[in-house]
């Protein structure tokens, strides 16, 4: 059993900043990747920043120069630091991360439950 657990969201005047934890528990092998999408109401959910390990990072072009994706390994903790938010950032913001079991050539993804960010004008 893995299991992922946010904190960090909330309500937060435009302009400001938010950081994002992520905490990985529970039973695997290894961390592949580690990563935070969101879902704003009626729309899909999207990549916001994704950190694989020895691999290279990735930003949606909505959020690059704004946030900021770290991991601490020892931890198992990935972070998200947010700023310069806008309205337009409002969301549920969902954890990720791709692990390895033992024995098991493939990966399995895991997501956290959930972390609404609103961003006000």
């Amino acid at each position: 059993q893995v299991r992922l657990v946010e904190s960090g969201g909330g309500l937060v005047q435009a302009g400001g900043s938010l950081r994002l934890s992520c905490a990985v528990s529970g039973s695997f092998f290894v961390i592949a990747a580690m990563g935070w999408y969101r879902q704003a109401p009626g729309k899909q959910r999207e990549l916001v920043a994704a950190r694989p390990s020895g691999g290279t990072t990735n930003y949606a072009n909505s959020v690059k120069g704004r946030f900021t994706i770290s991991r601490d390994n020892a931890k198992n903790t990935v972070y998200l630091q947010m700023n310069s938010l806008k309205p337009e950032d409002t969301a549920v913001y969902y954890c990720n991360a791709a692990v390895y079991h033992q024995g098991v050539v493939a990966t399995t993804e895991y997501w956290g439950q959930g972390t609404q960010v609103t961003v006000s004008s």
